[in-house]
């Protein structure tokens, strides 16, 4: 018999109305809050199982896009109810399944009652599909991005218009979710969203570290810098690096094989301010710098970029989730190179000066949120990456729990927050009750 539901939950809201001096203040653990609904047959009723705690939410908490409702985007959970009018097929394909899930939701899973009490007090989407979501902009292949990161009527999950998953339960989109494989742990599986926002790069095409003119002979790709050693910047380096040796070992096999192989590839470099951060990716195939060694030893009044970094780059990778972090990639990225920002400022970049992206033509590009099932493969480690002599080459699965730096009972979720705020945490997650 099937134990029914309760009516309330325990989750932690934001109040947009707050705006204390201590930023946790401006949010607060409800015992009683209500249960999602499902709005419809396109989505389901997760159970939170763990939940992560990133830079994005610490914002949110400061007022970064003036956020109200439950806070969270990072979870693994379990699903546990359907709209009564699914299909059996779809209780058979979803019942019981673990599940992680893409952050945003697209207008073509509104229903036409869409309710914006499931979402925030000031939910204006659209409720019926835009164009986006339509593929009537004739996007094609790139057309699962595009409505998986750029519907204009979009919710965020705890981020836009959209409850998050600092709570027990979640109702999400069908299209949303990702199965977990059994042998992924829970803990592990948080990481998938995060490291999907780092596999993102990968499949933008920002990061070439082999060119091939005529599909045999090649020549060494990008110099890549990876700048801050924060949690999407070691998770960039762990997916970067990967990259890297596998074009590496290409090239390798190539000149075995007396196709002459080329240049070798360059391998990207990560630069960040602590040390023992910096050797968690020891093994990822990056190399690793202080950032102090961006810069000379002159003392003036500004610090100066040495001449062995800058303009050296040709794609520089802002992680850093500081506004200086800027200033650095532009300096260090090469005239005409490309400019990838990962991060979001709640502070903003007072007193910007764009003149050396134009004068150094620099092609800037935001990078935000990847393909979650990418990011399961590589957790798994069941991902192809390369086919060697002898067949396929298998990855071993990425090893993320050397990032965990604690874990709360969701009762204890302001211990967390401040446990996540400090310089020297690196992931801390949320275990709900069972």
């Amino acid at each position: 018999m099937t134990t029914p539901l309760p009516t309330t939950m325990q989750a932690f809201v934001i109040d947009p109305q707050n705006h204390e001096d201590n930023p946790l203040d401006n949010g607060a653990l409800i015992t009683n809050h209500p249960l999602p609904t499902i709005p419809n047959e396109k989505y389901a009723l997760v159970k939170i199982l763990r939940a992560g705690i990133c830079n994005t939410d610490l914002e949110i908490l400061q007022g970064y896009m003036g956020f109200g409702g439950i806070l969270g985007h990072e979870f693994v959970g379990k699903v546990i109810q359907l709209h009564p009018t699914a299909s059996q097929s779809l209780h058979d394909q979803w019942i019981g399944q673990r599940v992680c899930g893409d952050i945003n939701i697209g207008c073509c899973n509104f229903s036409s009652d869409h309710d914006s009490s499931e979402s925030s007090n000031n939910d204006t989407s659209s409720t019926s599909s835009c164009r986006v979501c339509n593929n009537k902009f004739n996007y094609n292949q790139s057309n699962s991005q595009m409505s998986r990161n750029h519907c204009p009527n979009r919710t965020v999950i705890g981020i836009l218009n959209q409850n998050g998953t600092f709570a027990e339960y979640i109702s999400l989109p069908l299209s949303n979710l990702h199965v977990v494989h059994e042998s992924i742990p829970d803990e592990i599986a948080v990481f998938a969203e995060p490291l999907a926002a780092a596999c993102r790069v990968v499949e933008q095409g920002l990061v070439q570290f082999r060119y091939s003119d005529d599909g045999e002979e090649c020549r060494g790709g990008d110099r890549v810098a990876i700048l801050g050693d924060g949690k999407l910047g070691l998770c960039i380096a762990e997916i970067l690096g990967r990259e890297y040796l596998l074009a590496q070992q290409k090239q390798q096999q190539q000149h075995q094989n007396g196709g002459g192989g080329g240049i070798a590839p360059h391998a990207p470099i990560l630069f960040g301010k602590h040390e023992h951060k910096l050797d968690l990716v020891s093994d990822s195939g990056v190399q690793r710098r202080l950032v102090k060694e961006c810069y000379t030893d002159e003392m003036t009044q500004e610090e100066v970029v040495s001449p062995h970094h800058a303009n050296q780059y040709d794609v520089v990778i802002d992680s850093t989730g500081n506004p200086n972090g800027l200033t650095l990639a532009m300096t260090l990225c090469r005239p005409m190179g490309r400019l990838v920002l990962k991060s979001t400022c709640a502070a903003g970049v007072k007193g910007f000066n764009s003149a050396p992206i134009v004068i150094d033509e620099l092609n800037v590009v935001g990078s935000r949120c990847g393909p979650i099932d990418r990011a399961l493969e590589l957790l798994e480690g069941n991902s192809t990456e390369g086919v060697a002599e002898n067949g396929v080459v298998v990855s071993a699965p990425l090893r993320m729990e050397k990032y965990i730096t604690e874990s709360f009972p969701l009762s204890r979720v302001r211990d967390a927050l401040e446990c996540a705020a400090k310089k020297s945490t690196m992931k801390v997650q949320l275990v709900m009750a069972d």
